[in-house]
């Protein structure tokens, strides 16, 4: 297989292949771990305020001197109105009561001391740190970010979960499409639509290759040789992998939550929006089960700002039960290997077949 393209030259690597930004999983070692293999790492800034994602891209800096992306959110935040309040009182009494009763002891904050960073925040220390590969989700970057980075020579990358997103990134300027397949673990990148998609993304990927001319990075369900060949086949000039690294050396997932990863059943992986508020893929367990069809889903990011600190306990109590645990649909053998040994795995695979 010929790896180079467009977009190799585009990232300066050798492979079109790119970690996913997974936040709370991936770390400044598995972006290293991932450049070592000559591919591209992505370090997941999410919504971290300016000082923590300083200190994350100097980490990430000392770890190696190749290329990586940072990847922010650039939802809209909601209003705090009356009514949220509300909402976010009745959200929190039923959330502290449901964690009495499973014995996690934990003080859910107050709405006022919730603080939400935006995305312009971060761009100041993305541009003076010289980061030169920007991807985000959630939405589509406002038109002077856009050209504030342009001037700073700087790559952007878009994710879209349908057609008419990817129009609206190609038509804003956005160098390169990551097109999210349903398959794909973790939250949907979805910002025109929050509703499931009823597409798939094998042929999502072929509509948007048919609609854009920019390059197309596919995320949603490559885990082997096979699945990365049907996404090149049908338009993808990229790869972005997520779930094959969940279990690696690198991962920040803690030992009982890789070992709840690897006894995983097909039938127990869904989406949902109780822990974030947001739809996100991913293992069902007893939290999603109690508030999956209730009333106490607030609007992201105020549902995953609310859980954070029960997820926190839980996972000091080492209950997979009440944490979030991401997962696409292709289930593997989630490997404890390095990350670079993985992508040097995979790509031995591509290349027999």
């Amino acid at each position: 297989m010929n790896w180079n393209n467009k977009l190799t030259h585009q990232l300066h690597t050798s492979y079109p292949i790119i970690q996913a930004p997974m936040f709370g999983v991936s770390t400044p070692a598995m972006v290293a771990a991932t450049s070592k293999a000559n591919c591209l790492g992505s370090l997941a800034l999410a919504d971290l305020d300016a000082a923590k994602c300083s200190e994350l891209i100097k980490e990430t800096k000392k770890l190696t001197n190749k290329p990586f992306a940072v990847n922010i959110f650039v939802h809209e935040i909601p209003e705090i109105t009356n009514e949220l309040k509300n909402r976010y009182s009745k959200t929190k009494n039923f959330l502290e009561e449901l964690a009495r009763q499973n014995q996690i002891e934990v003080i859910l904050p107050e709405i006022d001391d919730i603080k939400v960073n935006s995305y312009q925040e971060q761009l100041d220390v993305i541009i003076a740190e010289n980061c030169k590969i920007v991807s985000f989700t959630f939405g589509n970057l406002d038109q002077p970010s856009i050209k504030r980075l342009q001037n700073n020579e700087t790559i952007l990358i878009g994710t879209c979960t349908s057609v008419n997103e990817a129009l609206i990134l190609e038509q804003s300027g956005i160098d390169i499409i990551c097109v999210q397949g349903i398959e794909a673990g973790g939250h949907r990148g979805s910002f025109t639509n929050e509703d499931i998609p009823q597409i798939g993304g094998l042929s999502l990927l072929s509509q948007v290759r048919d609609s854009v001319k920019v390059p197309i990075i596919y995320a949603g369900g490559i885990y082997n040789a096979r699945t990365l060949a049907a996404s090149k086949t049908l338009g993808a000039d990229g790869f972005q992998i997520g779930s094959l690294f969940l279990c690696s050396e690198e991962s920040a997932l803690k030992d009982f939550e890789k070992q709840r990863i690897r006894n995983l059943e097909e039938d127990e992986i869904m989406l949902t929006k109780s822990f974030s508020g947001r739809y996100a893929r991913g293992i069902k367990n007893n939290f999603i089960e109690a508030v999956e069809n209730s009333d106490f889903i607030l609007p992201y990011p105020y549902q995953n700002k609310l859980t954070g600190e029960l997820r926190k306990a839980s996972r000091a109590q080492k209950n997979p039960e009440f944490v979030n645990l991401w997962t696409g649909q292709s289930i593997n053998q989630f490997s404890g290997k390095s990350t670079t040994d993985i992508l040097e795995d995979l790509i031995k695979q591509v290349e027999k077949l």
